[in-house]
């Protein structure tokens, strides 16, 4: 008989390792990130209600995780920033991650769509990756994020309004 945790692992690991990885984007990084969603997970599993479905509760704390990451990382690079002098100018260092080995085979417009997803806001990305990425029904994205239908929805139509947009060449990449 597989324990809790063996059978969240079995079950939702791909998906997991996947969600992260289009989130930030390096192996890794995602990684680690899977790592620290797992102790999370050790951590918390005999307070798991069962309110949710075991993915979506998964889901709710890998995000969390994620913008955790992304926090961090934006704390880290304001430090750096403020113990240079930059001069008058105000040059901006700027994050060029590789994006990962997995889209080389994807054809051009997806590598579009997926570069596009950076200039969504974190929402409008964790909804069109849970979404179309992933393949979650709009109520399960609604119970990982916490929020109502009617939110996902609005969310979902605006980030794909933003995409459309960035792949029509209105905004340029």
């Amino acid at each position: 008989m597989r324990s809790a945790f063996e059978e969240i692992y079995e079950d939702y690991h791909q998906d997991l390792y996947q969600f992260l990885m289009y989130m930030v984007k390096d192996r890794n990084v995602a990684e680690d990130l899977v790592q620290e969603v797992y102790i999370k997970v050790i951590h918390a599993l005999d307070t798991f209600k069962g309110d949710s479905s075991q993915k979506t509760w998964l889901f709710s704390i890998a995000r969390h995780v994620a913008i955790d990451y992304f926090r961090k990382q934006k704390t880290k690079r304001k430090r750096i920033l403020d113990f240079f002098d930059w001069g008058e100018r105000g040059e901006q260092v700027q994050d060029h991650a590789k994006i990962p080995e997995e889209i080389a085979v994807l054809n051009d417009e997806m590598k579009q769509v997926y570069k596009s997803l950076d200039h969504c806001t974190m929402d409008q990305k964790s909804v069109i990756i849970l979404r179309y990425i992933q393949g979650m029904s709009i109520q399960e994205t609604a119970e990982i994020l916490g929020w109502s239908t009617s939110k996902v929805k609005t969310t979902q139509h605006r980030g794909m309004k933003q995409l459309k947009e960035m792949l029509n060449g209105k905004e340029g990449l």
